[in-house]
Order: structure tokens, then sequence, then C-alpha cells
């Protein structure tokens, strides 16, 4: 038996359109820049969704960072025995278990803006993953169920219910 060689002229393509690449790029992208991975995706419209989840928690954490050390301060004054911000001609506005009270609250208020923050941040990172995987599956029309009835011949007298899966390549 002889062998036969074939060539072939012209370029050879890839068929398909699966890059096993992409899911990787874009939870890269995403954690490069937030909203990148969805922009990679061609989601624009999620790009301005993710940056609004990431700057609630950025701003919130601002807000109780600064008050925590306004009064962290006002605290450690009044302890060394200096006026503070609350303490106007003499007359004491906020307590001292106030303040201390405050800068508990303050600080588990900005612990957890900064929890939310970070866990925002990979979840929009494990989205654009998970939408370059699931933008690859192949939604052809040719992929449908259709459901129909098969009798039993031997058993006509008694129905039977059953499930069939048929697929083809």
């Amino acid at each position: 038996m002889k062998l036969k060689e074939f060539k072939i002229k012209g370029k050879i393509k890839q068929g398909g359109i699966y890059n096993p690449l992409a899911p990787s790029k874009a939870a890269f992208y995403s954690a490069i820049f937030p909203g990148m991975g969805q922009i990679y995706n061609k989601k624009y419209w999620k790009a301005p969704i993710v940056w609004g989840a990431l700057a609630i928690p950025a701003y919130y954490y601002q807000i109780n960072n600064s008050d925590y050390k306004r009064f962290r301060t006002a605290y450690k004054l009044r302890k060394n025995g200096l006026v503070d911000e609350f303490n106007i001609n003499g007359q004491l506005i906020v307590s001292t278990e106030t303040l201390e009270t405050a800068q508990e609250q303050l600080r588990e208020n900005r612990d957890m803006s900064l929890l939310t923050g970070v866990i925002l941040y990979i979840l929009q990172i494990v989205e654009a993953s998970v939408n370059a995987h699931l933008l690859q599956f192949n939604t052809d029309d040719n992929l449908s169920f259709r459901p129909s009835v098969i009798s039993n011949p031997i058993r006509f007298d008694a129905p039977t219910v059953g499930l069939k899966i048929k697929y083809t390549f």
C-alpha cells in the first residue's frame, strides 16, 4: 500500500469560535481596571454599573474614615485635658462615652465599606470571566429540544412515561 502525499495551497484557517484565553483575558482586564473585562466582552452597558457599584463603598469608606479620625482626635484631646471641637465655652456637647461609642461604630462602618468594596471588586472579575465563557457556547438553531410520545408495543394497555435524550453532532 502506497501513501499519497497531499499538498494544501493557501492558508489554513482554524475552525470554530472557541478562544480558551478569552475568559482569562477578561478576568485580567477586570483586575487591572474594573469594568474593562466587561468592555472586552462587548457588554458596554455593564461597565458603568461596575463603576457605580465600586464607587458607593469607596464613598462611604472615605466618609466613615474622616468622621472616625475626627472623633478619635477629639477623644485623644479630651483624655489629655485639652479642648476639642465638641467643647464650646466649657460646655461638653458630646460626652466622652459618646466619643468612644462613635469611634467604635465608625470604625466598624469603615471596615464594612472596605470589605464590601473588595467583595464587589472580586465579583466583577468573576462576572467578566464567566461571561467570556458563556459567550463561547454554541447557540445554533440546530440545538433544540423536541419532546415526543413513543408508545410501547409490548405493553400497549399500560402506558409508561419516560425521557429519552437524543443528540447528534
